[in-house]
């Protein structure tokens, strides 16, 4: 038997650091086993998914390092390799699902549903589906259906007894199946969720390890259901630990830089950001820090992960790539300079918007610097010229950041378009409502267009910037951002 692992990723934001370690674990464990790793993207949920998304996922894996024998991008014997384009192959499985008494079609309005949901979090009882639609006769089913009475397909679950895990790394699992939900498989657009595809593309591309996050062990039970329900043959599951944040809670944007995209703007060597998310919760025999890719997969043995939550610490991340970058000779060195942001198709970007600001050839470095540096050294007296109060200054720079991390479309028109909207439904004008924006972007309000800037620095850095600015600030409670987050949406609703 060939082992085959995949990564499954979702092309609705921006490439995570959480999906290149679940990806590097996956690699590791199919290369040292002779196996093959494969790459497949989850494209179900269709208003979020873009293809710009998709391509940084791509980039961003080829860029540490990764790459995979069959995907999207390279094909294989086994595709589509995108969720969007096997349609046909879900509604097959699914009918056939119907047909044997494993589904069936759930009429529930969402109204419905929401007042199901509200009840049952009242009475502190477990929230989930009731079986109402269960009860349908085939009569009422077919009349719905004539009617073109909108749907959904959902599996059916026992109510009673436990589904047993056998966990790779954790051993045996037991889950209460009054604990499982009716899942949803098939959507009123005819589209599938991530539990069907998830399960019948695992069998159809022969996976035979399923390498993924221990927030998925909730769900193992209606994968492993579904297997049974079609007569396949499970594969073998492994849940790795949760990368956290140094206080333990779960890695998470707001409490660190989470985009792989992020971590090459800031001018992190790839080598080292893959060899630290190898770091994670997995050791070397040896127990030394610094190693390769291929050191790793030498002696790479997936029961030596641990399964304590790893910390994803920036400042460990720092000094590990400064090891790396101390190793480089000064050639070597120079190079990754130039590759990173020091060539002429970056200088070609930015040229056209300072060319106008200089008078000599060393105006140019101190007015462009922000572009090629991390986090800014901001503080708060930079902020005091603008003119806004400040409750004002930091709601406009929180739901500025709320706007851009909901823009997929990183264009300079499109961001423009959005913060000048966001200026006139806070009752600003454009001028004062950009001020902070250029002090968070380019630490001055006396530098290029903003908005300028921010197409250039692209959304990763855009993003930790403002949130960078917020913190230095004095950032937001849990109550002050409650009452912002209502505001905000207000705002978007009016």
């Amino acid at each position: 038997m060939t082992i085959r692992t995949r990564i499954a990723p979702s092309p609705t934001g921006d490439p995570h650091v959480g999906t290149a370690y679940i990806a590097l674990f996956n690699l590791c464990f199919a290369r040292a086993n002779g196996g093959e790793f494969i790459l497949r993207i989850e494209d179900t949920d269709q208003q979020r998914s873009t293809p710009q998304s998709e391509q940084a996922i791509l980039d961003s894996l080829r860029w540490l390092g990764l790459s995979w024998s069959e995907g999207p991008d390279v094909g294989g014997p086994h595709g589509p390799y995108r969720q969007s384009e096997r349609g046909a192959i879900y509604a097959e499985h699914t009918e056939r699902l119907l047909q044997e008494g494993h589904a069936f079609r759930c009429f529930c309005t969402s109204e419905r549903l929401d007042a199901l949901r509200a009840e049952q979090m009242a009475s502190q009882e477990p929230v989930g589906y009731d079986g109402h639609c269960l009860s349908l006769t085939q009569q009422e089913i077919a009349e719905k259906l004539n009617s073109r009475h909108p749907y959904v397909v959902r599996m059916k679950v026992p109510r009673e007894g436990v589904c047993v895990i056998d966990d790779l790394l954790r051993g045996r699992i037991e889950i209460d199946w009054k604990q499982v939900d009716m899942q949803v498989l098939l959507k009123a657009d005819g589209m599938p969720t991530y539990h069907l595809a998830n399960v019948v593309d695992d069998h159809l591309m022969e996976i035979t390890h399923v390498i993924r996050g221990e927030e998925w062990i909730s769900s193992a039970p209606k994968h492993l259901l579904l297997y049974q329900y079609f007569g396949w043959k499970a594969p073998m599951l492994c849940h790795l630990p949760l990368l956290r944040n140094p206080d333990k809670s779960k890695l998470s944007k707001r409490k660190n830089p989470t985009s792989i995209l992020y971590y090459q703007r800031m001018g992190f060597l790839p080598e080292a950001l893959l060899n630290y998310l190898g770091r994670m919760g997995w050791s070397m025999p040896d127990e030394r820090e610094k190693f390769t890719l291929d050191e790793m997969l030498e002696v790479f043995d997936i029961n030596r992960v641990s399964l304590g939550g790893p910390i994803f610490d920036v400042e460990k991340l720092r000094w590990l790539n400064g090891v790396w970058l101390r190793e480089l000779t000064p050639e070597q060195l120079a190079d990754r300079l130039h590759d990173w942001a020091l060539n002429r198709d970056n200088l070609l970007r930015i040229l056209p918007h300072a060319q106008s600001r200089i008078e000599t050839l060393s105006d140019f470095a101190p007015l462009t610097a922000f572009f090629v540096s991390g986090m800014l050294p901001i503080k708060p007296e930079d902020f005091s010229t603008i003119g806004l109060d400040d409750e004002t200054l930091l709601k406009a720079l929180q739901f500025a950041l709320w706007r851009l991390e909901a823009l997929q479309d990183w264009q300079r028109d499109r961001i423009f378009e959005e913060m000048k909207g966001l200026a006139s439904g806070l009752g600003l004008k454009v001028k004062d409502f950009f001020a902070p924006l250029f002090v968070a972007i380019a630490g001055t309000t006396a530098s290029i267009s903003v908005i300028d800037s921010m197409a250039l620095l692209g959304p990763d850095m855009s993003r930790a910037r403002l949130r960078h600015a917020i913190e230095v600030l004095g950032g937001l409670g849990k109550k002050r951002l409650k009452t912002l987050e209502k505001a905000y949406a207000e705002l978007a609703s009016a």
